[in-house]
């Protein structure tokens, strides 16, 4: 059965569909190294699907390693999307990959298959399933980059401040010591003039969707991230940081400041030595499952999967029958 949904207002146009008649979209996620992109690349073969990439960093051109993306003879096995689509030094926003998205889930019913939502950043994924209205202003880069001065130079207190005193509301509910979720809630209201709070909302998406958790027991996956964290420095992740730094991608980047590459900077820059870098590497990829783990648990209707106890087999077995129930 072909799926024929054309851009954002088809999808709030058939709100009152009923779910056994709605598009299919699995979702397939869980911690970094838990296993999600063998099991996709399975589940795509098993049932015509094709992956839509929900992270963040995979997004980036160039940083291959350092985000594990899937290798060329997976991409090549299987196809791939909202992967290498900006630059270390680009800026794609939530709103932005929430449309992205959306257009490439209705281009794969369009074309007859089952779309994968695979990833492990979790507010990429709630901006798809939820539908999150997320509040946009228009672009002013004369007052962000007064923003990003001050932050640069008073600290993300001084931002944070002035947020509380104009906008008390979204300052009760935005992470104090996150400069960039502070610094963008005070953009939006010095450009709008209202609240972040006031312009957030949701309009879930008429899609039918399994979520698939998939989960190990945290010792278990600790040594697979390590080994993992091996791997990428005996595959070059030293060499690709280099490779990014030559091209003149600057290291206080966002892009540059993620897991692995901050680390790598520091050895390149002679902060560190190599052991050191690696160890980093590995703790603080122990802290950020624990905090994608947080984020994981405010995501509802998760059907979770230990990999220890279950084999993809039966995982497959578990979607094919909710698949073909769509049809």
């Amino acid at each position: 059965m072909r799926w024929a949904m054309s851009d954002e207002r088809s999808l709030h146009s058939q709100a009152d569909t009923p779910e056994h008649a709605l598009p299919p979209l699995i979702v397939i996620l869980g911690a970094t190294g838990v296993g999600k992109t063998e099991l996709s690349i399975e589940l795509c073969k098993a049932l015509n699907g094709e992956v839509v990439s929900a992270d963040s960093r995979q997004i980036y051109r160039g940083m291959d390693i350092g985000t594990a993306k899937a290798t060329p003879v997976e991409r090549a096995a299987v196809p791939h999307h909202l992967i290498d689509i900006r630059a270390p030094d680009e800026v794609l926003t939530v709103a932005e990959y929430q449309q992205l998205a959306y257009a490439t889930i209705n281009a794969i019913h369009r074309r007859g298959g089952t779309p994968l939502l695979v990833g492990g950043t979790a507010l990429y994924i709630r901006a798809v399933v939820e539908g999150l209205r997320i509040p946009t202003a228009p672009p002013n880069p004369v007052l962000r980059a007064e923003l990003e001065e001050r932050l640069a130079q008073e600290g993300v207190e001084s931002l944070f401040r002035q947020l509380a005193a104009l906008d008390p509301a979204t300052a009760a509910q935005v992470d104090a010591r996150n400069p960039r979720r502070v610094l963008r809630a005070l953009e939006i209201f010095l450009l709008t003039g209202k609240p972040k709070v006031e312009l957030e909302g949701a309009d879930p998406p008429p899609y039918r969707i399994l979520m698939i958790g998939l989960t190990r027991p945290r010792l278990s996956l600790y040594q697979r991230i390590d080994r993992r964290v091996d791997a990428m420095l005996a595959s070059g992740l030293v060499e690709e940081t280099q490779r990014l730094l030559d091209a003149g991608y600057a290291p206080r980047l966002p892009a540059m400041t993620s897991l692995g590459y901050r680390e790598c900077i520091d050895y390149l820059t002679g902060r560190c030595d190599l052991a050191t870098a690696v160890e980093r590497i590995k703790t603080e990829t122990h802290r950020y499952v624990r905090h994608q783990t947080t984020w994981f648990r405010k995501l509802r209707d998760i059907h979770w999967f230990d990999l220890e106890t279950t084999n993809s087999a039966q995982i497959i077995a578990f979607a094919t029958t909710w698949r073909e129930s769509q049809t």
